[in-house]
């Protein structure tokens, strides 16, 4: 029979590892081509793994709860063609090209500057950064990490494995010099519930035993939550954000909007929001100052050709998502507005795909749909600007024409920009910035769509 190996999809350029959910097969089940293995989770969307092809689901290499990184082997189906694809060595371990992968992902030395051979077993250990991060935070050093028994490939100590060390070394109460019958002592404690125990253990090691005072309601954050507040952490860790705000008159293009949007409709089936009105003209001013649509790697600037815009979302929970128009320079009006419109709807129905919310070079978002005349958005890494348009209000202003200063009813709105400080000055922000509100104020009332 033919074994065909079903592996964890790219899911972005950022995204190096997710989480199963839930699976919809279990070894034995048959599956049709694009039928709906398993749901996955990253810190930008949920989505469904399709199958690769038709059979029988002969193996599931991984749990739900499993963090697992991408390019790796998550399932094997037999197509019943007649053909083996895969020798019986790989049965137990992903390809060579895939375990590569992973350990590029995965696999980071401690001591980064030391070079090592991993072909060569040289009994020199590697550790995740999750491994990584839970040592450091709970206190354990290179010694006491050197003695835990790893179940992962290779020996490798896994994130089970530190924290099933961990729990068991609060049991005993050592945590002063680390010695061979500490080691021992600890690993022989057993551990109760073990299905249960990563969720248990991390909430123990992330949410101390705290005493609240008066009368709260106590709330647990749930999954998208976490790792959107860890995202934006991340965030302003990594960059160094300044702001800048200006404002611009919008009636040209609000009246425009409101004159047009019936016959938009009814001629191309999409309504016209002003998002993509917005989107136009950001894309425009990105092609004039190019180091707006890049990323910072070291001390490189990578500038993007690719113009994708993403805008931010509210879900139907409260939480917030980025679905991105690819190549929005490419598309006109019409395309802008219908891409806004589908990438808008999927999201809030939950159907977004994992290429959807990947490849960002440039983010918007519409703080004014929540009545915000201002923001100071946190940047989408490993993008390097954001920009928040605030609500639209009617205020009497000034008008300057050539016979004199008259005052008028105009429609006017603060738009602000955040930038990466690393790369962008505050003269290249703030000249990106005037020249979006000069391309919204000079918004042609006449044009054709």
């Amino acid at each position: 029979m033919s074994v065909v190996d079903l592996v964890m999809p790219k899911l972005g350029e950022s995204i190096m590892e997710a989480t199963i959910l839930k699976w919809h097969k279990k070894p034995g089940d048959t599956v049709k081509m694009d039928e709906t293995v398993l749901e996955i989770a990253t810190d930008k969307v949920d989505s469904e793994v399709p199958s690769t092809s038709e059979g029988t689901i002969a193996e599931i290499l991984f749990n739900e709860n499993d963090v697992v990184p991408i390019g790796t082997v998550i399932a094997r189906i037999n197509t019943g063609n007649g053909i083996i694809n895969i020798t019986p060595s790989s049965a137990s371990q992903p390809q060579p090209a895939v375990v590569e992968a992973a350990k590029i992902i995965e696999e980071v030395p401690y001591q980064p500057t030391t070079a090592v051979n991993t072909n060569k077993p040289s009994g020199i250990r590697f550790y995740s950064p999750l491994v990584l991060n839970i040592a450091a935070n709970e206190g354990i050093g290179m010694a006491e990490l050197e003695a835990i028994p790893g179940t992962g490939n290779e020996g490798r100590v896994t994130k089970r494995d530190i924290l099933d060390f961990v729990a068991r070394r609060k049991m005993t109460g050592d945590r002063g010099q680390v010695t061979e019958t500490n080691i021992q002592k600890t690993a022989q404690l057993p551990i109760t519930q073990p299905q249960q125990q990563p969720q248990q253990l991390s909430t123990v090691i992330s949410q101390p035993s705290t005493v609240y005072s008066g009368n709260v309601e106590i709330i647990e954050m749930d999954r998208m939550r976490k790792l959107i507040a860890k995202h934006m952490v991340d965030s302003k860790h990594t960059s160094p954000h300044v702001t800048s705000f200006s404002e611009c008159d919008v009636t040209n293009l609000v009246q425009w909007r409101d004159r047009v949007k019936k016959e938009f409709e009814k001629r191309e089936g999409e309504k016209i929001t002003l998002t993509p009105l917005f989107i136009e003209a950001v894309v425009k001013c990105i092609k004039k100052y190019p180091w707006l649509n890049s990323s910072v790697d070291g001390d490189k600037i990578l500038v993007k050709k690719d113009i994708n815009i993403g805008m931010a979302t509210a879900l139907p929970n409260g939480n917030l998502i980025v679905p991105i128009i690819k190549n929005a320079d490419q598309l006109n009006l019409v395309g802008l507005s219908k891409q806004v419109n589908n990438l808008a709807n999927a999201a809030r129905n939950g159907k977004l795909k994992p290429d959807d919310t990947s490849g960002g070079t440039f983010t918007l978002t519409n703080v004014g749909t929540f009545g915000s005349i201002m923001g100071t958005p946190i940047i989408n890494q490993p993008q390097v600007a954001i920009m928040a348009v605030g609500a639209i209000k009617k205020r009497p202003v000034v008008i300057e024409t050539p016979a004199g200063d008259t005052i008028g009813i105009r429609h006017m709105m603060y738009i602000s920009l955040s930038y990466d400080h690393r790369i962008i000055d505050g003269s290249l922000g703030a000249t990106f910035l005037q020249a979006v509100s000069k391309e919204l104020e000079n918004f042609n009332p006449n044009r054709e769509y």
